[in-house]
C-alpha cells in the first residue's frame, strides 16, 4: 500500500467515525430528552439554567477584580460607579460572586445527577436485555470477555460524554462568546483577533494530535480486549491449565497480549508530552501578545491598571478550560468509539424473534410433533435432513446416534435457540414460531449434561426455577432430586455458597441441584441432554431414579449416550447423519438386530470389561 493510498484509508475512517459518531449522539440524545418524562426534561432545563448562570457570573468576576484594582491605585478616569463601592467592597463583592460562580456550577451537577444516572441505567438495561435476546448462534461465536470490555466501555462512554459535552465544551463555548464581546465592548478589535487567532491555532493543533492518539487508543483498544480474553479464557479453565502443566505457557500468552498494550500505551504517553507543549507554547505566545498590547495601551494612558489585570483574568479564565480541550477531545473522541461499539452491539439483530402479536403457548397435554424438520448450522453443512418425530403426551422418546448425528440440535430447536429452515415444530398443535418465547421457555424444563450454577446459594440455585417458590417447596423439590439430605449436613445448609459455576459441589451434586431446579419449575415437558453421561455408574444410577421420578405425568425427550438409562422409554429413536435410521422399543429394535443392537452390544462389552478389570 502506497503512503498516498494509506492517507486516503485514513480519511475514510476519520469519515466513517464522524458518521457513527454523529448517529451515536442521535441515539443517546433521547435518553436525555425521554418522551413521557416531564420531570426529566425540566431537570435538564434546570441544569442549562445553572449553566448558563454560572457562565454569566463567571465574566463579571474580572470587572470586579479591575474595579478594586483600580480603587487601591486611585485610577478612575472615567469616574465610574462601581469605584464608589470602594476597595474593600469590590473585593468582597469579587469573593461574593466567585462563591456564586462555584454554587451555580454545583446545583447544576446536583440537577443532572439524576438525569445522567438515569440515562446510564436505562441504556446499560436496554444493552443488557439485548444481549440475552441474541441468539445462541451469537454468543457461542463471540468471546464473552470482549462482550463485557464492549458494554462495560460504552456506559462509561456515555457518561463521560454527556458530563464533559454539556459541561466542559458547551460551557466553554458560552464562555467564549461573552468574553469575545467583552473584549471588543471594552478593548478593541485587535484584543478579539490575537484571542481568535491564537484559539484557531490551538484547536487544530489539538484535534490534528488527537486524532493520531485516537488511533494509537484504538489500539490499545484490541490489545487490551485480547489480554483480558486470555485472562479470562484461561481463569475460567483453571483446572484445565493446571492439569497440563501450563501455568507458564498461560502467562506467556498473557504477557504477549499485555506487551502489546505496553508498546500502544508508551506511544500514547510520548504524544501526550507533545500535545501538551504545543498547547503551552501556542497558548502562551497568545497569553504575551495581548499582555503587551494590555501593557503599551496603560503606557499610552489610554487603559488603567485595572484593565490590565482583567485582559489577563479573562485570558486565564479562558486558557484554563482550553488546557483541557485536548484531554476532553480525546476522550470524547474515544467515548464516541466506545459508544459506537456498544451500539453496534445493538444493532445486532435478533436471530429468533416473537412474532408481532405472537399468543402464548398454551398446553393441554404436552404432545410434540417434528414435522419433516430440516436444519443447517451453515448453509453448506445440513445437520438435519427431514426428521420427523412425535412424542404424545405424557411419553417418553429418547434420541440416541453417533456424534454429530444431530441429537443435541434436535434439543436446541425445541427450545427455539433455532428456528427450524424447514418443515415445523409443534407442540400440542401450535408451531413454536407462531407463540411467545417466553412461554415456550416456561413449558420446558431442561436438565443438560454439565448443570452450570450460579456464583450464589444453593437454595438461589434451586428457587431459580420459579423464584417465587416457597422455602417449603425449594425443600421438596430438593427432596425429590435426593439433595435435601446432603444440603442438610452442610455447615450453612441451603445457604451454602457453590461457588462459580458450581465448582464447589462434585458433578452428581450439581446435577440434583440442577434437578431440584427443574422440578421447581414443574414443567409439562422436559427435556433430558445426556443429563448423566458425564457421572460414574452408582451416581448416574441414583440420578436416574430422581429424573424418572420428576418425568411422571409429563412429555419426556431424553437424548442419550449410554442406552442403559433409556430402556424403559416408550419409545427410541437412531438418528444418523441427520436421518431417523431405527425407531421402535427398546426390545423391538434388538429384534432388528440393526445400528441400535450394535451400539448396545458395544456399550455392554465395555461394561462387562471394566467389571472384569475391577
Amino acid at each position: 500500500m502506497t503512503a498516498a493510498e494509506g492517507d486516503l484509508m485514513a480519511d475514510a475512517i476519520q469519515e466513517e467515525e464522524r458518521r457513527r459518531g454523529l448517529a451515536v449522539l442521535r441515539d443517546v440524545a433521547p435518553y436525555l430528552w425521554p418522551d413521557g418524562e416531564p420531570g426529566t426534561k425540566l431537570r435538564v432545563v434546570a441544569a442549562m439554567a445553572a449553566l448558563v448562570l454560572a457562565k454569566l457570573v463567571a465574566v463579571t468576576t474580572p470587572m470586579l477584580y479591575k474595579g478594586a484594582v483600580d480603587a487601591l491605585a486611585g485610577d478612575n478616569p472615567d469616574g465610574g460607579t462601581m469605584l464608589a463601592l470602594g476597595a474593600v467592597g469590590l473585593t468582597v463583592a469579587y469573593g461574593t460572586v466567585r462563591l456564586m460562580n462555584i454554587a451555580f456550577q454545583q446545583l447544576r451537577d446536583v440537577i443532572f445527577a439524576r438525569v445522567s444516572q438515569g440515562a446510564l441505567r436505562k441504556l446499560a438495561l436496554r444493552t443488557f436485555r439485548h444481549i440475552h435476546a441474541l441468539s445462541l448462534r451469537y454468543h457461542i461465536s463471540r468471546k464473552t470477555g470482549a462482550l463485557s470490555r464492549i458494554m462495560e466501555r460504552g456506559v462509561k462512554g456515555v457518561s463521560f460524554l454527556l458530563r464533559f459535552l454539556l459541561f466542559s465544551i458547551a460551557p466553554l463555548i458560552l464562555e467564549l462568546l461573552l468574553v469575545c464581546a467583552i473584549l471588543v465592548a471594552v478593548f478593541d478589535w485587535r484584543f478579539l483577533a490575537v484571542l481568535a487567532v491564537t484559539i484557531a491555532l490551538y484547536v487544530w493543533f489539538t484535534f490534528a494530535i488527537t486524532e493520531w492518539r485516537v488511533r494509537i487508543r484504538r489500539e490499545m483498544n484490541e490489545q487490551d480486549n485480547e489480554a483480558n480474553q486470555r485472562a479470562i479464557d484461561s481463569l475460567l479453565n483453571f483446572e484445565t491449565v493446571k492439569y497440563f502443566g501450563a501455568d507458564r505457557r498461560e502467562a506467556e500468552r498473557y504477557d504477549q497480549a499485555m506487551a502489546g498494550y505496553e508498546a500502544a500505551a508508551l506511544k500514547t504517553a510520548y504524544s501526550l508530552g507533545a500535545i501538551n507543549l504545543g498547547q503551552a507554547i501556542v497558548i502562551n505566545i497568545g497569553l504575551v501578545a495581548v499582555m503587551v498590547m494590555a501593557a503599551r495601551g496603560v503606557s499610552a494612558g489610554d487603559y488603567t491598571v485595572g484593565d490590565f489585570v482583567m485582559v489577563n483574568a479573562y485570558m486565564l479564565q479562558i486558557i484554563m478550560p482550553l488546557n483541557f480541550l485536548g484531554t476532553v477531545y480525546r476522550e470524547i473522541r474515544q467515548s464516541l468509539v466506545d459508544m459506537g461499539e456498544m451500539f453496534d452491539l445493538l444493532e445486532q439483530p435478533a436471530e429468533v424473534v416473537d412474532k408481532p402479536g405472537a399468543p402464548a403457548l398454551k398446553v393441554a397435554g404436552g404432545e410434540v410433533v417434528f414435522d419433516d424438520v430440516v436444519f443447517a448450522y451453515e448453509s453448506d453443512r445440513p445437520i438435519l435432513r427431514g426428521v420427523s418425530l412425535s412424542v404424545p403426551a405424557g411419553r417418553s422418546l429418547a434420541i440416541v446416534g453417533p456424534t454429530g448425528s444431530g441429537k443435541s440440535t434436535i434439543g436446541r430447536l425445541l427450545f427455539r435457540f433455532y428456528d427450524v429452515d424447514g418443515g415445523s415444530l409443534r407442540i400440542d398443535g401450535q408451531d413454536v414460531r407462531d407463540v411467545t418465547q417466553q412461554s415456550l421457555h416456561c413449558s420446558i424444563g431442561v436438565v443438560p449434561q454439565d448443570t452450570v450454577l450460579f456464583n450464589d446459594s444453593i437454595y438461589y440455585n434451586i428457587a431459580y426455577g420459579r423464584p417465587e417458590a416457597s422455602r417449603a417447596e425449594v425443600e421438596e423439590a430438593a427432596r425429590t432430586a435426593e439433595i435435601h439430605d446432603f444440603i442438610m449436613s452442610l455447615p450453612r445448609g441451603y445457604d451454602t455458597l457453590v461457588g462459580e459455576r458450581g465448582l464447589k459441589l462434585s458433578g452428581g451434586e450439581k446435577q440434583r441441584v440442577g434437578i431440584a431446579r427443574t422440578v421447581l419449575k414443574d414443567p409439562p415437558i422436559l427435556l433430558l441432554d445426556e443429563a448423566t453421561s458425564a457421572l460414574d455408574t452408582r451416581t448416574e444410577q441414583g440420578i436416574q431414579t430422581s429424573l424418572r421420578r420428576m418425568g411422571r405425568g409429563r412429555t419426556v425427550i431424553t437424548i442419550a449416550h449410554r442406552l442403559s438409562t433409556i430402556v424403559d422409554s416408550d419409545e427410541i429413536v437412531v438418528l444418523d447423519a441427520g436421518e431417523v435410521v431405527e425407531r421402535g422399543s427398546h426390545s423391538d429394535l434388538l429384534a432388528l438386530n440393526g445400528r441400535y443392537a450394535s451400539m448396545w452390544l458395544t456399550q455392554r462389552a465395555e461394561s462387562d470389561d471394566g467389571a472384569d478389570a475391577a
